[in-house]
């Protein structure tokens, strides 16, 4: 007949009614944290200095318009995935990180879009093209100081808004009557290049789809042409601007320069 381990016995014992302990004690904590409820919001958005789309308030606002008032919600009512998601369709938002600790304290992380050119189509209609290539509202809060694009624009915002100027660029048939895409790639060239970003301030569409530049010196205009080759035109007219415009009644000399032919400038003197 073997011998009992008792020893064996008692530690087994012991264990068993730790776990026990254990068990009741997180299901207590796991009921307890959701009857928390949220005291407290924290917020904040990236780009601030640079964009005033939004600030604490209107994202405050905006899930109150849409009934999801976040305080005094009990935890176990919230579905932080849901709210994640609906903030970043807001309009002005290009990301939103949500998050809730136990003790109910709500963390809202927001990064405004930032936007590229602002569009004037033919039907008077105004929105912008932002860093991301995608479009988006004006706003009645805060007007961005950027490239103006216009002309024969013909893409609505409603049309258009679901679609980034990438994915137009890629799609055959949108490629064919668009002109967002190069749109893009010309204002991104002009805003990255500090020389460029101070001279041209207006970008116009022909109706051959060409481009031409306004530039905020000089009463002249310059015929781009098609949006090809955009960085060798662009070092041909740096250079025109340092060498062949260094003086100051240069700059009301020509009525027209252009960038359509290789290998040269043409200038149209008044």
């Amino acid at each position: 007949m073997r011998k009992l381990n008792y020893k064996k016995i008692v530690i087994t014992v012991l264990w068993i009614i730790a776990l026990s302990g254990l068990t009741m004690s997180l299901a207590f904590v796991n009921k307890k944290e959701k009857q928390v409820r949220v005291e407290h919001i924290s917020i904040t958005v990236q780009n601030a200095g640079e964009n005033q789309f939004v600030d604490e308030e209107d994202i405050k606002d905006f899930f109150k318009e849409r009934k999801d008032p976040i305080l005094n919600t009990e935890l176990k009512n919230m579905d932080v995935h849901l709210l994640e998601k609906v903030l970043n369709s807001h309009p002005a938002v290009e990301s939103a990180d949500f998050s809730v600790d136990v003790n109910g304290d709500v963390k809202i992380n927001v990064t405004q879009r930032t936007p590229l050119v602002r569009i004037f189509n033919q039907d008077g209609e105004s929105y912008y093209m932002d860093t991301q290539t995608k479009l988006m509202p004006l706003s009645d809060k805060y007007t961005a100081r950027v490239l103006v694009a216009n002309g024969f624009i013909h893409e609505p915002y409603a049309r258009r808004y679901s679609f980034s100027a990438k994915q137009i660029g890629e799609n055959e048939m949108f490629k064919e009557i668009s002109v967002l895409d190069d749109i893009y790639r010309m204002a991104d060239y002009i805003t990255k290049d500090s020389l460029l970003n101070t001279l041209i301030h207006q970008i116009s569409i022909t109706k051959e789809k060409e481009f031409e530049l306004y530039p905020a010196i000089g009463n002249h205009k310059i015929e781009f042409g098609e949006a090809e080759d955009i960085k060798e035109k662009f070092e041909k007219l740096k250079i025109f601007y340092k060498e062949g415009l260094n003086k100051t009644d240069n700059w009301n000399k020509y009525s027209t320069i252009s960038l359509k032919y290789k290998n040269q400038v043409v200038c149209t003197k008044k």
